[in-house]
């Protein structure tokens, strides 16, 4: 496996499962959580969660298929929770919030009510007072709670699955590959690397080793951690230690609250802002222009704890197709791919690892994955400058639109 984020955890553990005898290695760029993997906000979403939709939604039957595919991925990461002694505030199956604090996030919610409806789902609703009581915070006039959504903490799931693994993979941080040779050699900068097979588990950096050119975007989002709160600000925020919502509008903004968890402190995390970096790389000015929002959006949720500054700020890469399907398939001979999650990595990531393993152990013999692979390629992107300036355009006018959502 190259990468050991979510997909290439999973794709080491089913392989452990899969194969007795053979050798299975894991190389980590750097060292294991200090990615997207470890610094997203930590929801493992069964529900729709298109970004491209208003709402999240799609078509109903692809809905329903995507909900058995999340929740097949969701079980199997609570079998690893389960099976290495996780924590229960690393992996709480607590459901989730999506919240509204204006008209038109109430009307999104509305839509929303609506497909799942369709689809068959339970949800309960929140009243204004309930989401306060909850939050502390009286910005959320509206809520929509569904049970499925695990909450984890990213880091400490991606590292103690890692322990867990140990014992059946051998785990190399600090080692990028920086290229594959003939004959699936991987080069590092310490040496060569032979492998009967390779499982590329490196979401939009696939492209980094030749695959999928003009079909993949690399989307940064961007989040601030605060410090830690003392104890009068906790009890001037009011509401329950460990909670998070997701925006009602997709372009609006995420936050997490975290209580104590080794020594950690009790947290807030905003994350909101979406810019369309085909480099790979954000800038200083896109983490300046995100600061200043975040800043305002935990100003606006928050006024009781009006001076508790930003400890932590980052930025993270997605990686999206035009037509919202994955990077995924035997891409030369023994080398498939587990790549591009349009923008849920911690579901799709773990379900595209375990069907890698499947592809590259039984072929396409199991129903799971002849569903999972039940998609077109990623489509062909617009050239360049087009491409940037309209999707980074079109996202301005989208988080405009979401107004007090963000």
């Amino acid at each position: 496996m190259v990468g050991g984020g979510f997909a290439g955890i999973a794709a080491a553990r089913r392989l452990a499962q899969l194969v007795e005898g053979e050798s299975i290695v894991l190389l980590e760029a750097g060292r294991l959580a200090d990615g997207p993997a470890g610094r997203n906000s930590g929801f493992m979403i069964d529900l729709p969660h298109e970004l491209n939709s208003e709402t999240y939604a799609g078509a109903i039957d692809k809905d329903l298929q995507q909900i058995r595919l999340n929740r097949t991925a969701i079980d199997f990461a609570r079998d690893m929770a389960s099976e290495y002694g996780m924590d229960a505030k690393v992996f709480d199956s607590c459901g989730k919030v999506t919240a509204a604090g204006t008209n038109k996030g109430i009307a999104h919610i509305a839509s929303y009510k609506k497909h799942l409806d369709a689809l068959g789902e339970p949800y309960t609703l929140k009243s204004e007072e309930e989401m306060q009581a909850w939050t502390g915070s009286d910005f959320y006039r509206f809520g929509l709670f569904t049970p499925g959504v695990v909450m984890i903490q990213p880091a400490a799931f991606i590292r103690e699955a890692a322990r867990g693994l140990s014992s059946q993979v051998k785990i190399y941080e600090n080692t990028p590959v920086t290229s594959i040779e003939e004959e699936r050699v991987l080069v590092t900068p310490k040496g060569r690397i032979r492998a009967g097979g390779i499982i590329l588990a490196v979401n939009g950096h696939v492209q980094s080793f030749g695959y999928f050119p003009r079909r993949l975007l690399h989307v940064f989002t961007y989040a601030s951690m605060t410090r830690r709160l003392t104890e009068s600000e906790v009890k001037r925020l009011g509401g329950v230690p460990d909670w998070g919502v997701l925006p009602a509008d997709p372009l609006g903004t995420t936050v997490r609250r975290c209580s104590d968890y080794s020594g950690s402190g009790d947290r807030i995390v905003i994350r909101n802002h979406a810019t369309l970096n085909q480099s790979l790389e954000a800038s200083d000015r896109n983490l300046k222009n995100a600061a200043v929002l975040q800043d305002r959006s935990f100003e606006n949720r928050f006024p009781m704890l009006k001076g508790v500054e930003m400890e932590y700020r980052w930025g993270g890469r997605l990686c999206l197709s035009w037509n919202s399907v994955p990077a995924f398939g035997e891409l030369d001979h023994r080398i498939w791919s587990a790549c591009c999650q349009n923008g849920l990595g911690t579901v799709k990531g773990t379900l595209s690892g375990m069907m890698a393993a499947e592809l590259a152990v039984l072929g396409e013999s199991s129903e799971m994955l002849k569903e999972f692979m039940d998609h077109q390629k990623p489509r062909m992107l617009p050239p360049e400058p087009f491409l940037s300036m309209g999707a980074n355009l079109t996202m301005r006018l989208k988080e405009w639109q979401a107004g007090k959502e963000l």
